[in-house]
């Protein structure tokens, strides 16, 4: 099955919602042997203006110096080419509009730098609307609507993944595009802060999104005891929910970052430096077992095909959704 599995992946695109990982040449060859074509890769949580730019420099070098493995992604014609060279694309992915700061303009100029995917808020409050942890969810503020129409304006994909209940269902109503719950788990089956209500799920893929579902072992009702198939479960829940053109991958690998360290320390705490939201970056968090590293991949392609589940869907669940929605709201 893993040998149908591995030659099912080297025909589709395969795309990666979202992950977040101490980037190194060393993951990205785990990429490229996992058949990842690309990946929203996000890095941004609290950052302000000049993390923002930092962040993209960094991208920029790390693609330069890995160029036999990696290209920049800008364009859904990006991914196919990536594809065909044999190497993985990179969006650059946002978890935060922080570094926007209060300036609606500067959403049109990280388009132009490549970062195509942006969260609205991560975990808390800003500018724009409220996180899924802030202590009172007063919805998609004044300035978040005008934050949605640029983005919508100039062809940048919104994210809802930690984003707080109320404000994802003013973001989605609001919207004049589809956008995404990039990296989630379904609340109905683990009845957890971060996994997100049946009810919500489905107003996202009314207006044409995209569920990417998440490998973050808390969110599963067996914790790090989890298998792949109870990721396929999770995935399967959401299917019968929304069927299967509006659900994706968002595997949220966070691989190589130390626990407790600074990257998940700073994770963690209230606009990276205050309260604690999170006991995550103390605890052993594992994926599931099966798919805990990225060369991994063809295992979730496996259990697929062991469910019966056809050719074509999987092609869709692999990333031809994404595709779709990318296309629609990036262009071209």
């Amino acid at each position: 099955m893993l040998a149908q599995a591995r030659e099912l992946q080297a025909r589709a695109v395969v795309f990666d919602g979202l992950s977040t990982c101490n980037w190194s040449r060393g993951i990205f060859e785990e990429m490229q042997a996992g058949g990842v074509t690309a990946v929203n890769a996000a890095s941004v949580l609290w950052e302000d203006l000049r993390g923002g730019l930092d962040n993209i420099l960094a991208w920029r070098r790390m693609i330069e110096e890995n160029a036999d493995l990696l290209r920049p992604v800008k364009t859904v014609a990006d991914i196919a080419a990536a594809k065909a060279e044999g190497r993985t694309g990179i969006s650059i992915g946002w978890q935060n509009t922080s570094p926007i700061e209060d300036r609606l303009q500067d959403i049109g100029l990280f388009k132009d730098l490549g970062v195509g995917i942006m969260q609205l808020t991560y975990n808390t409050q800003n500018y724009a609307g409220a996180g899924y942890l802030e202590r009172h969810d007063s919805g998609l503020t004044g300035f978040g609507r005008e934050v949605v129409a640029e983005m919508n304006r100039a062809g940048v994909l919104c994210d809802l993944s930690h984003v707080g209940e109320r404000t994802a269902f003013d973001t989605i109503a609001h919207s004049a595009q589809p956008v995404c719950i990039s990296h989630v788990l379904p609340r109905a089956l683990h009845d957890v802060a971060r996994n997100k209500s049946d009810a919500l799920l489905a107003a996202c893929a009314d207006r044409g999104g995209i569920i990417g579902i998440s490998l973050f072992a808390p969110g599963l009702a067996r914790g790090n005891d989890a298998t792949v198939e109870d990721y396929l479960d999770a995935m399967a829940h959401v299917i019968a929910l929304v069927g299967e053109d509006h659900v994706g991958l968002g595997c949220d690998f966070s691989l190589d970052h130390p626990r407790p360290g600074p990257y998940q320390i700073y994770a963690s705490r209230d606009k990276g430096t205050a309260r604690e939201l999170t006991e995550f970056a103390h605890a052993t968090i594992s994926k599931p077992l099966g798919i805990r590293r990225i060369h991994e991949m063809p295992h979730i392609t496996a259990a697929m095909l062991r469910r019966g589940w056809g050719e074509a869907t999987i092609l869709k669940l692999l990333g031809q959704n994404w595709l779709r929605l990318l296309r629609q709201v990036w262009g071209g």
